[in-house]
């Protein structure tokens, strides 16, 4: 693993040094400079983290948990080193309140049909919000037609916010849990989380977060939020795909049934009776992503190295930038207002798709992103079939967005805007 020199001293982020850590800026793209703006989609990897999953493969690679042997011994404990820096990385208690799961999908689908099955009834109500991903309302549209769960759905207004006051009259006597995006993925509104959990811990209502788009820009503590249950995906947070992490309260996970059989997830077996191992490995049945977990540790060591000061800071004011050199274009409409924003932007130019806004930025080396982001019923909110999307990350500069904003003038000088 490269050793990275911390940058939290510096008022600015050295982001020409930062793209020197991630090889995939060395190559043009259509003889272009490669202008990466879909980081809310996947972000990409610096070496550090392709290091790291090199070496256990040359150095430590084995099966955890089940080994007497050595190398088996070694990968386990380079393997459980990384729940504990997770757990540091969200000031969870202990670090059997950490489930590791192939992505945030899979760990809000764990929650629906585990803590969902097991503890709602008919009638019981999950209340979401207009701004939420696919995967923070399909897994409640399952279980609602699994048990008759039903599923209220707080609205947000013109800006892109969440209606709060709209929100706190939605709870009632059957609201059994609150599912809310810390960040929106296809706005970039930061919910008022703290807001949000301390009305529902007045009402003793549980509350699951979705801080898949918060996490790789903002530091976050789930004992000073109370919230219940927290998730994340690795690869929104320069780590490997198909790794990803559940947080919850120990009392709870503990409560919870099993939602997958297998091996690691059991004590003892016989075709009479299973007895269920303990946290966190009750939930992560099969052999685990060993590789990727190795490779998210080491990009949390690497965003950690950075700090998330200076990335707030960085990517404050290059959102202010490119909000401002945006707003300059005709005919470009900025979808939502909101006062909090994170890392997004999406818009629409004129009456041209989204796909040939991405179609033709590609061919200058800019990658946005063009579509519904997973996020239809928010697209419907605002009148829009899909959108355009840049989003942004520790490796971008104004370079990127006056490179974006030019690529756009193209765009509007072959449609004739």
């Amino acid at each position: 693993m490269t050793a990275m020199q911390p940058l939290t001293n510096l008022r600015e982020l050295d982001v020409a040094r930062i793209r020197q850590d991630f090889p995939i800026f060395s190559q043009p793209v259509h003889g272009k400079r490669l202008v990466f703006l879909d980081s809310a989609a996947s972000a990409q990897k610096p070496r550090s983290v392709m290091e790291a999953e090199r070496g256990i493969y040359e150095t430590a690679y084995a099966n955890v948990h089940r080994g007497v042997y050595s190398l088996s011994q070694r990968a386990t404990s380079e393997f459980e080193a990384v729940r504990e820096k997770v757990r540091r990385l969200l000031n969870a208690r202990e670090t059997r309140e950490i489930v590791f799961v192939r992505g945030a999908t899979e760990a809000i689908n764990l929650v629906a049909q585990s803590f969902g099955r097991a503890f709602l009834s008919a009638g019981d109500e999950v209340l979401i919000s207009h701004m939420e991903h696919h995967s923070n309302i399909v897994p409640w549209q399952m279980l609602r037609e699994e048990k008759g769960v039903q599923l209220r759905v707080a609205p947000i207004d013109d800006a892109g916010e969440l209606d709060l006051e709209t929100f706190e009259k939605l709870i009632g006597p059957r609201t059994k849990l609150i599912a809310l995006t810390h960040v929106a993925n296809a706005l970039g509104t930061v919910v008022p989380i703290e807001r949000v959990i301390r009305l529902a811990k007045e009402h003793g209502i549980p509350v699951l977060v979705d801080g898949c788009q918060a996490v790789p820009h903002q530091a976050v503590d789930v004992q000073a939020l109370d919230c219940d249950f927290y998730v994340l995906s690795g690869h929104k947070l320069y780590g490997p795909t198909g790794i990803g992490v559940l947080y919850g309260k120990a009392e709870l996970l503990q409560a919870m049934p099993p939602w997958q059989g297998g091996g690691d997830m059991i004590r003892s077996v016989t075709f009479e009776k299973t007895e269920y191992n303990e946290l966190p490995w009750k939930f992560e049945a099969g052999t685990p992503h060993i590789i990727g977990a190795i490779g998210l540790g080491a990009a949390i060591d690497y965003v950690q190295s950075i700090g998330y000061d200076a990335i707030g800071v960085h990517e404050d004011a290059l959102l202010a930038y490119a909000l401002r050199e945006l707003s300059k274009i005709n005919s470009l409409r900025i979808i939502g207002q909101p006062r909090h924003r994170s890392g997004v932007i999406s818009f629409a130019l004129g009456d041209v798709h989204p796909h040939d806004i991405g179609t033709i930025l590609d061919q200058d080396g800019i990658c946005v992103r063009a579509g519904h982001h997973c996020a239809q019923p928010t697209m419907d909110r605002f009148g829009v079939s899909a959108t355009a999307r840049a989003s942004f990350g520790i490796y971008n500069d104004r370079d990127d967005v006056d490179a974006l904003v030019a690529g756009l003038g193209k765009v509007q000088e072959m449609f004739r805007l």
